[in-house]
């Protein structure tokens, strides 16, 4: 425990009195000149829109200047819908610039899920991106309540403004405020202290309501120091930033991270481009939560098993074995030896460095996951390519990460060790504690949650289930809401069924049920990408996902994965009956947050009959 404080010590001088608009301020003098971020915004939609460090304050500083203009108060909020652009950046630090709190909201809220958003946040201003997100936010911008405290609405496309001030307009009134000398700017930013909200996250809601959660500039800042010290990410990376920037990941590794440390962010506004980013941006830190890794996995993968011929696979074969014993030798408690180091040595070489170049990665130095439990088959997996995937874990409300797998100190199948500062205990039901200064302050206008998740003695109740081995790493075995308890008393976590049941590359999304219920059950979309691939190698003419849940093949395909599933899973665990569903899974259909993560509760109601009928 000392030692723990001693750390958080150390961290909490180094940030002492500072600020994301100070820590910004420093890095745009020592990096004024070098990359910053870069978007896909030219005019040909091809290349990259690059802006550098002195750019982006600059620009912080007019978006600040504009929304003075637009009467915003220091404290006041301002909500943005936007892809992961340039602008969402420089919207973002602008409003901290003008003493504002910054709130990104998912661009894949429905019109009613926004207008209870607006009415929660009661935003000062909205900055949007188009016509799309005007049409979300009609039904807010129209609502009484909503309408008491929003003056004014920022529109990206000034061709979709209408009567809105398009973000031209802003920025011009913005640079026509500065241009005139004062120092309502300075005095803005002198208001600014280190426990003041840098952002409002709004939990994505698997299971209820969202809530608010307040972060400060003290959280955020302690969160960049302690993940850089645990990361040993001395360098500034190249990096890719593809999830929506209303994910509290995101903001650490796309936003925090790289303005308290400089580096270069490329940012894709559609997740489906990754692919093609990474083999162009080749970043030295990738992080992707495990629905993203699955889906690498899966394309390697079923390329792998297309290759005719059969040295080749057996090479690629023997060349993973040996990047999966060097990788696996470098876990605590294990030892390398020369002969391992040889090995892959030799199959790096050949076999592995070019796979690796060929996703983009070969220059990845830091590659982790988050966001929910890492199938330990797809870290395997990654393993063989020579590419330590390090688990970290954390909350939202514990400012993203408050445990991680180190470069010096990882064990697959966990999620390491606390980070630096923080201290992590189990509850007597097993639940997982955190303390520290990354923990949030409260959520926003709910004191009843904020008193549910933080105790007297400062300890946040994440919700998780977890394990302690004897070396302190921290298993994360489920949600604890998300257990199942089935009606003969047995203790069943969802997430490890579900993780076997996916590890076919049919399989896109599974979700386990059976709380109170005699046995356990599971609904399962094919994955949109591999299954007509898979089926039209079968002859199957007819590849759309509706067609092929109900074909006898690929029905066939599926009951095989549940039956090496279950093989693996104990009696209680085992899955009895499933169904596959005709559709895919997508934030867009609201069955899942995101970040991809399963909602329960609205998979519940949407296929209510489905589960029904196996347990009928």
């Amino acid at each position: 425990m000392d030692d723990v404080l001693l750390e958080r010590k150390t961290l909490t001088e180094r940030i002492a009195g500072a600020t994301l608009l100070t820590r910004l301020a420093d890095t745009a003098r020592q990096y004024a000149d070098q990359p910053a971020y870069s978007d896909r915004r030219t005019a040909d939609g091809t290349g990259w829109r690059t802006v550098s460090w002195g750019e982006v304050r600059e620009g912080a500083l007019d978006v600040a200047a504009g929304l003075v203009t637009l009467g915003v108060e220091p404290g006041e909020r301002v909500c943005i819908m936007a892809s992961s652009r340039i602008e969402h950046v420089l919207a973002d630090s602008g409003a901290l610039h003008a003493g504002a709190v910054p709130i990104s909201v998912y661009a894949t809220l429905s019109p009613a899920q926004v207008t209870w958003y607006a009415r929660h946040a009661a935003p000062h201003v909205v900055v949007l991106e188009g016509a799309e997100q005007l049409e979300r936010w009609a039904l807010a911008l129209a609502d009484e309540q909503v309408q008491r405290t929003l003056t004014s609405v920022v529109v990206l496309d000034a061709a979709a403004a209408g009567e809105h001030l398009t973000w031209d307009g802003l920025v011009a009134a913005g640079r026509e405020l500065r241009a005139q000398g004062g120092t309502v700017l300075a005095e803005r930013a002198a208001g600014v202290t280190p426990d003041q909200p840098a952002t409002i996250l709004y939990t994505s809601g698997t299971t209820g309501d969202p809530k608010g959660v307040v972060l400060t500039h003290g959280n955020v800042l302690f969160e960049c120091e302690a993940s850089i010290e645990a990361g040993q990410l001395a360098e500034p990376g190249i990096t890719i930033s593809y999830l929506p920037l209303a994910h509290i990941a995101e903001r650490v590794l796309g936003l925090y991270i790289p303005q308290v440390q400089s580096g270069h962010v490329h940012l894709i506004a559609d997740p489906a481009q990754l692919v093609g980013a990474l083999a162009e941006v080749r970043p030295t830190r990738f992080f992707g939560v495990p629905r993203v890794w699955e889906k690498i996995m899966t394309g390697v993968a079923a390329k792998l098993a297309m290759e005719p011929d059969e040295q080749k696979r057996a090479a690629v074969a023997a060349a993973m074995e040996a990047g999966r014993a060097w990788v696996l030798a470098q876990q605590v408690g294990a030892e390398t030896t020369p002969e391992i180091e040889a090995a892959f040595a030799q199959w790096d070489g050949l076999v592995l460095a070019p796979m690796r170049a060929l996703l983009g990665l070969d220059r990845a130095k830091w590659t982790a996951s988050a966001a929910a439990p890492m199938p330990l088959e797809v870290a395997s997996f990654f393993a063989g390519l020579g590419l330590r995937i390090l688990d970290v874990y954390g909350m939202t409300e514990t400012t993203a990460s408050v445990c991680a797998g180190t470069p010096d100190a990882f064990r697959m199948g966990t999620v390491g060790r606390p980070m630096p500062g923080i201290e992590i205990k189990l509850d007597e039901d097993g639940e997982i504690l955190a303390r520290g200064p990354v923990v949030t302050p409260g959520y926003h206008a709910n004191p009843k949650a904020t008193a549910e998740l933080i105790d007297g003695d400062g300890w946040a109740h994440t919700g998780d289930i977890g394990q302690i081995d004897a070396e302190g790493f921290l298993k994360v075995v489920d949600r604890k809401k998300e257990m199942i308890i089935t009606s003969s008393g047995k203790n069943i976590a969802p997430s490890v069924i579900e993780n076997y049941l996916k590890e076919s590359p049919l399989v896109g999304h599974a979700m386990a049920i059976g709380d109170g219920k005699p046995y356990v059950v599971a609904l399962l979309t094919l994955d949109g990408e591999i299954a007509p691939l898979i089926a039209a190698k079968l002859g199957i003419e007819d590849t759309s996902v509706e067609a092929l849940a109900a074909h006898p093949q690929i029905r066939a395909m599926v009951q095989q994965a549940v039956d090496r599933a279950n093989e693996r899973l104990s009696r209680p665990e085992q899955v009895k009956k499933w169904e596959l569903l005709p559709m895919e899974w997508t934030a867009e259909s609201a069955e899942l947050t995101p970040t991809l993560k399963l909602k329960r509760r609205v998979v519940h109601e949407h296929h209510a009959a489905a589960v029904e009928a196996l347990y009928g």
